[in-house]
């Protein structure tokens, strides 16, 4: 790609001028450099962008009369301009004068193209702050000159560093309010130099600036520094951010890589895999192989809307045709075939908790890496990290805005690289499959060695085998319910009537398995996930060994169920909902656990102090209320008639 010089001010203007044409062609093959804005509360983030847009006369007219009129009225900067209010759109912000969601700006200059997220201060929404640094190539972290490093500048740049950020700025703000003192200046330079050294942090560059005064934003006409900080000889904030190199430059010189995002199949003779290049480069004839498969071939096509490509780098959307028929879907990874990336389903990461629950040791998420999506536990903590004093600490779980490192399995091969090589294939989120909502972000740092020492031995005899010589369809009936509902009744009956009919099965109860496999497990929210996981994978046995697994568990958590069905092949899984009332199975009581759970002797008692999510959409339903055991018993089994 051949490379575009800025033009001058003047030039630009005679290009404006003369030849619109020319300069929309030299404003498109600027690079874009994106960065952020962190630090602590009122540390002068917004104001700083503000003056950025300001400067860089990205504000229209209008826009500069409505702002001029709320600084007057909602402002915190008396009768003058403040540049705060052009970032923080919200009623909330304005009103608390504080950033509560991350705001994405866009400006140029006549080298660069920019856009800007502005990052909240406050700690309660340093998730927010994550995702506008996740994609960032530089971060400005904000130093209020009257304050020092805080504890969310230290909070801050320790995420910086974990998501990868190598460019980083401290801009020690306010210096208006301190009368321009250099050594205060120095002070909180050597301050935080310490701290980053501390963390990783190998470099960065301080600038002394005002947002509100304009010191050292932007570069003055005749290249001098301000004239309140004569004592600075560095560049502006400005022309600082306008040399560094951007990540898309970095990724250029890396091995090839591209995501499959989808298989584009317009017609019989076309197939093609499309998707956004995260590394190297790729040219027709290039030796590929297609990830986790493994096979490989040449690239034939690289394809585009504007037509074909002798060649296409790292950050452009392409779609290339193979030579040979490979299996390659949505998810797989075309990648340089001397240098491919690795394939692993066990990983030590680090993770960023983002949610308002707690991390749940053993639960499945779905995990998205780049365009994969596999279901995953996150294990217990290794420890988690004090951002203050960067020490590791013993952890149970990980709580919301907690940084941690754990143990990560996936229920398939992943195609990754570790984060501090590629952020597309070794950042990750957690979502939660009950609400959807993203939980965590991660970063993965290697897979764990027992992973690839540890294979699936293929045996001659499998499990379709097993089930023909039982003549008979493998099943994991799951009966889920409160204490006291019946569970384990009508799972014996339904087992007495199908041995009667010459069916092997297998009754797995909550007691009798706390007896044996899952004797060191407690009542925890932890321990019950984890108590479900191994009944999940012993039932999974069974079900290979062709048998009609029966199992009996209050498994009170959704999730845990839903864990379960996915690790069996379809229609395999049968949840029954054994609907009982709380107050008629605490009438019943048989075991005197409720009483006990309601004097506060028994704790983590599931319907008295720990929820019970029944199922939104079950195979089966009884209610004990209505039915009997016998005739509980009798609606299942004719429900999942025929088993051959």
């Amino acid at each position: 790609m051949a490379d575009h010089p800025a033009p001058s001010v003047y030039e630009t203007d005679a290009l404006i001028a003369e030849d619109i044409d020319a300069y929309l062609d030299t404003h498109q093959h600027k690079t874009m450099l994106r960065f952020i804005t962190c630090g602590s509360v009122d540390d002068g983030k917004s104001t700083l962008i503000g003056r950025l847009l300001y400067d860089s006369k990205m504000i229209f007219e209008d826009q500069l009369d409505a702002l001029s009129a709320d600084s007057k009225r909602v402002g915190t900067q008396g009768q003058e301009i403040d540049f705060a209010l052009l970032v923080d759109g919200l009623a909330a912000e304005r009103e608390q004068g504080i950033t509560i969601d991350v705001a994405y700006r866009f400006f140029t200059t006549e080298k660069r193209k920019f856009i800007v997220a502005d990052c909240p201060g406050h700690e309660q929404y340093t998730r927010n702050m994550v995702t506008g640094a996740s994609t960032a190539d530089l971060a400005v972290i904000l130093v209020d000159a009257r304050k020092g490093v805080l504890v969310q500048t230290r909070r801050h740049s320790y995420l910086c560093q974990l998501i990868g950020i190598r460019n980083v700025v401290l801009a020690v703000n306010k210096m208006d309010l301190v009368d321009y003192d250099q050594q205060v200046f120095d002070s909180i330079v050597a301050d935080y130099a310490a701290f980053a050294r501390s963390i990783g942090i190998e470099s960065f560059t301080a600038i002394p600036i005002s947002g509100f005064k304009g010191d050292n934003i932007t570069p003055k006409a005749d290249g001098a520094p301000s004239a309140n900080t004569p004592w600075y000889r560095g560049p502006s904030l400005v022309e600082h951010l306008e040399s560094v190199e951007v990540l898309s430059q970095i990724e250029a010189d890396k091995p090839f890589r591209l995501p499959v995002q989808w298989v584009n199949r317009p017609n019989l003779d076309f197939r093609g895999f499309a998707g956004l290049i995260a590394g190297g480069s790729v040219k027709p004839g290039a030796a590929v192989r297609v990830l986790p498969g493994g096979r490989t071939s040449t690239v034939a096509r690289v394809v585009t809307m504007d037509g074909d490509l002798d060649e296409a780098v790292a950050g452009q959307s392409v779609t290339l045709t193979l030579a040979d028929e490979v299996d390659c879907s949505r998810g797989s990874v075309i990648a340089a075939a001397d240098a491919p990336p690795e394939v692993a389903d066990q990983f030590e990461a680090t993770i960023v908790w983002l949610a308002d629950d707690d991390l749940s040791v053993g639960r499945g998420y779905w995990l998205k890496l780049g365009t994969q999506t596999v279901s995953a536990t996150v294990q217990q903590p290794k420890y988690r990290v004090d951002v203050n004093t960067m020490d590791q600490l013993a952890a149970k779980t990980l709580g919301l805005n907690d940084i941690g490192v754990a143990e990560v399995f996936a229920d398939k091969p992943l195609v990754f690289e570790p984060y501090d090589k590629s952020r597309t294939l070794g950042g990750f989120i957690l979502v939660d499959k009950i609400t959807n909502a993203t939980v965590a972000a991660g970063m993965l740092k290697f897979s764990l060695r027992r992973s690839q020492n540890v294979h699936w031995q293929a045996t001659d005899i499998g499990r379709e085998h097993h089930a023909s010589l039982k003549n008979q369809q493998p099943r994991v009936l799951w009966f889920t319910g409160l204490s006291g509902s019946g569970k384990s009744t009508i799972a014996n009956e339904v087992e007495k009537r199908l041995a009667l009919m010459n069916r092997h099965t297998f009754l797995l109860d909550g007691d009798n398995v706390r007896h044996g496999l899952n004797k060191d497990l407690g009542f925890t929210e932890a321990d019950r996930i984890e108590n479900i996981r191994r009944v999940g994978e012993v039932a999974k046995l069974m079900t290979d060994a062709g048998l009609i697994v029966l199992t009996a568990f209050i498994s009170p958590f959704r999730a845990e169920r839903a864990m379960v069905r996915e690790m069996l092949a379809d229609h395999e899984f049968v949840e029954i909902f054994v609907d009982t009332p709380l107050e008629v199975a605490e009438a019943r009581d048989v075991k005197g656990l409720y009483r006990k759970a309601r004097s506060g002797a028994l704790k983590n008692f599931t319907g008295i102090d720990s929820p019970y999510e029944p199922p939104e959409a079950p195979e089966i339903t009884v209610n004990t209320v209505a039915m009997t055991a016998e005739e509980a018993a009798e609606h299942i089994v004719r429900h999942i008639l025929p088993l051959k």
